[in-house]
């Protein structure tokens, strides 16, 4: 029967769709956004976060990630819709981690990584060192995996600090009005360097597990092991990504340099070289298989290591709004992604022992650590501002790449052939993706709202008035 010419061609497609959801709330958002960001102090990724949950599955399902990941065509199983969600949001994360993270490079003052060294070097060594162990004791005593290397494991993925989550305490007028400058751009360096740095710890784990674990039957045990850590892990991918991204970001500034100087560049490509070259490291890393996030870090870093870049660039906006898209993007896919049923149904915890979990990573992962070390950075100037670093350490796209890098490692290395986990680690992969996910849940609406409610509860109803506000982490009056 031929279909009747006044019927009203709808095109229900998801591209149709997504494009629609995500324009029309970028819009909408946009119309109020000076209001929650600069008023209400609300963190955009918060916002996207829950718009997300409310329009995906969980929701009204007008974002479906199961349909874009083909999981509702014939013949694809459960475990390819799976795969094909987790390629679609590990690149989706690592897209935004890169360009975030070349661009919090540029931020940061003229040789600023080798000025404050030694801050840094406390913060990313022994911060992070108590980081993980503090919150992988936590997943095991209350998550209760039959091996602390499991809680190893689970806790690496959370222990960086996340750059996307921290811009509300060093980009917009809380930040201006209440964090000195000299401790935004540690917070700004801490973030962007502990993020590539989670290698190190997760690898620690996974390697240990795959040689000395319960179910190790092969290989050159411990000895072993701490020689990959050492050669593989440290040598090839943090070390080699350290002077790609160098050489790179270094390059990149001398013939960008030339070429302006010379008239060759338009201000358009001048403006988005800094995200051109977050692409180029990201893809080229990814081929090499070393560290992508720490290597745009440094890159970054190094374009503007004279400060050229970032002044010829810091009053021009497309960068920012380049990586507010992205970040509204992302958390918008997290928010429809999020694995709802896992938290309720996962044989390896409980609804109730993850809310235990969260309060106690929240409260215990960072906090007593940056507390302890606080007297040996000059940044932080008293026990509030210590208090104010030790507690704001969020957790979010970052961890959830981590998840990623892990269950890619069990399936190449701790399954046979046909995909099956060792006997040992066959609850590990669920383990992470349980534990961490709900971390990240927990510390985007805790982080993202402990601000706005703060704020609020010192200034009380003045707050709403539209009187300037104020909340100084600086010195202690008199």
């Amino acid at each position: 029967m031929a279909p009747n010419i006044w019927a009203v061609p709808l095109e229900l497609t998801n591209f149709n769709i997504i494009t629609s959801v995500l324009g029309g709330f970028v819009s909408l958002f946009g119309l109020v956004s000076y209001l929650l960001k600069e008023h209400y102090f609300m963190s955009e990724a918060l916002i996207a976060l829950l718009v997300g949950i409310g329009l995906g599955p969980a929701g009204a399902n007008f974002i479906r990630p199961r349909s874009y990941a083909q999981c509702n065509e014939y013949g694809v199983s459960e475990a390819q819709c799976q795969e094909n969600l987790d390629s679609i949001t590990v690149n989706f994360s690592r897209l935004v981690l890169g360009v975030q993270l070349v661009i919090a490079g540029v931020q940061l003052p003229s040789k600023y990584l080798v000025r404050e060294w030694r801050p840094l070097l406390l913060l990313v060594g022994p911060g992070m060192v108590c980081m993980w162990l503090s919150t992988s004791l936590l997943v095991y005593l209350i998550a209760g995996p039959p091996s602390f290397l499991h809680a190893l494991a689970a806790g690496a993925c959370v222990t960086p600090t996340d750059p996307i989550l921290s811009n509300v305490i060093v980009k917009g007028k809380f930040a201006d009005q209440n964090i000195p400058k000299d401790l935004q751009d540690l917070i700004i360096a801490e973030s962007g360097t502990n993020d590539g740095l989670g290698y190190p710890f997760l690898f620690f784990a996974l390697y240990l597990i795959k040689f000395v674990g319960a179910g190790a039957t092969s290989g050159g045990g411990l000895g072993e092991g701490l020689g990959v850590w050492v050669v593989f892990t440290w040598c090839y991918v943090i070390f080699l990504s350290i002077l790609y991204g160098t050489v790179v970001g270094w390059i990149g500034k001398e013939l960008l340099y030339w070429c302006e100087k010379r008239n060759f560049v338009d201000r358009e490509s001048f403006l988005v070289f800094a995200v051109a070259l977050a692409l180029f490291v990201l893809g080229t890393c990814g081929l090499i298989g070393t560290d992508e996030v720490l290597a745009c870090f440094i890159a970054g870093n190094a374009l503007t290591w004279d400060d050229w870049f970032r002044e010829e660039t810091e009053s021009d906006s497309l960068q920012p709004t380049v990586d507010m898209l992205l970040n509204v993007s992302v958390f918008l896919w997290y928010g429809a992604y999020m694995p709802w049923n896992r938290f309720v149904e996962d044989a390896t915890t409980s609804l109730g022992t993850l809310f235990f979990l969260a309060i106690s990573v929240l409260l215990l992962r960072r906090l007593p650590c940056i507390f302890g070390m606080h007297w040996w950075i000059p940044q932080i100037a008293d026990r509030r501002q210590a208090a104010f670093m030790g507690f704001f350490g969020p957790i979010g796209v970052s961890a959830v790449y981590y998840i990623f890098i892990s269950l890619d490692f069990i399936r190449m290395h701790l399954s046979d052939e046909n995909g099956v986990p060792r006997s040992d680690v066959e609850d590990l992969g669920s383990l992470i993706r349980t534990v961490v996910w709900f971390l990240c849940l927990c510390s985007i609406v805790v982080h993202g709202l402990s601000i706005p409610l703060g704020t609020f509860g010192f200034l009380g109803p003045s707050a709403f008035r539209g009187s300037p506000s104020r909340v100084s982490l600086g010195h202690d009056s008199p």
